[in-house]
């Protein structure tokens, strides 16, 4: 008796234990890595000092709507970007900048609603804002919008300088998210050397910046540079981590305050 006894005994601790190892691999299940936010943190909670205008929360942006998957007025890094932002932060603060961030972590749900906007060549609602040279069937092409983007991967931020004294933006010599040659780095400058050349020949339009422009881009290039992050050749304002914790992943958890 006590041998059969000992084995039911054995058994239910057995089943007990599977039971245990199902429910854990289930609630694992759950939550995809994709959608795992642990390794994130609001964006001013590491660097206080930053000003936020998210453009994706409001509808002063390309589309002309809020985009899907912002829930609220914030932004969110992954915690190593974030401390090098910080780092970035310190830099241009003691040469009298803060940081002003128009987006940094943007969910899938949000890159899939540019790409639903971009196929609907009739709305051009925001064109004399943001693309007034382009015809919008011309944006995948161009590469102006991506089925991926690396914000979505968390470690890839938009910026620009706000200036203490003035209390101001800087003048860039260019809207944020404006689509046209206008907007990259090298555009009437050699961005490797920080020279100001006023070659504007690739604008269809153009237009110019000027030296003290080109000299306040240049500000944010390198201060970005100094502290690990790497520039995008098409985008004046886009930055992401070279060391990148998630280089191959692609998160679906929306925009707002974590906990």
């Amino acid at each position: 008796m006590k041998r059969k006894g000992f084995l039911a005994t054995l058994v239910l601790l057995c089943i007990v234990a599977l039971s245990a190892c199902r429910s854990n691999t289930e609630k694992s299940a759950e939550v995809s890595a994709t959608d795992d936010s642990s390794q994130f943190v609001t964006l001013t909670d590491a660097v206080p000092d930053a000003i936020l205008e998210i453009r994706y929360y409001g509808t002063y942006n390309f589309v002309g709507a809020r985009i899907d998957g912002y829930l609220e007025p914030t932004a969110l890094l992954t915690r190593v970007a974030a401390d090098s932002l910080r780092a970035v932060s310190d830099d241009v603060i003691s040469q009298g900048y803060r940081l002003k961030i128009y987006d940094a972590y943007r969910p899938q749900k949000g890159v899939d609603h540019f790409v639903r906007w971009a196929e609907n060549v009739s709305d051009t609602l925001m064109k004399t804002y943001f693309y007034p040279d382009l015809d919008k069937s011309v944006l995948f092409e161009q590469e102006y919008i991506y089925e991926k983007s690396g914000h979505t991967r968390g470690s890839t931020v938009d910026l620009t300088l706000f200036d203490m004294q003035t209390e101001k933006e800087l003048d860039m010599g260019g809207t944020f998210d404006w689509f046209g040659p206008e907007s990259h780095p090298d555009f009437c400058g050699n961005p490797e050397t920080g020279e100001y050349t006023g070659d504007n020949t690739k604008s269809p339009a153009g237009r110019s910046i000027t030296p003290e422009q080109f000299r306040h881009r240049m500000i944010l290039r390198e201060a970005m540079l100094r502290h690990g992050f790497k520039p995008l050749d098409s985008e004046w304002w886009h930055f992401t981590l070279a060391n990148e914790p998630f280089p191959d992943t692609y998160f679906t958890f929306p925009v707002k305050q974590l906990k």
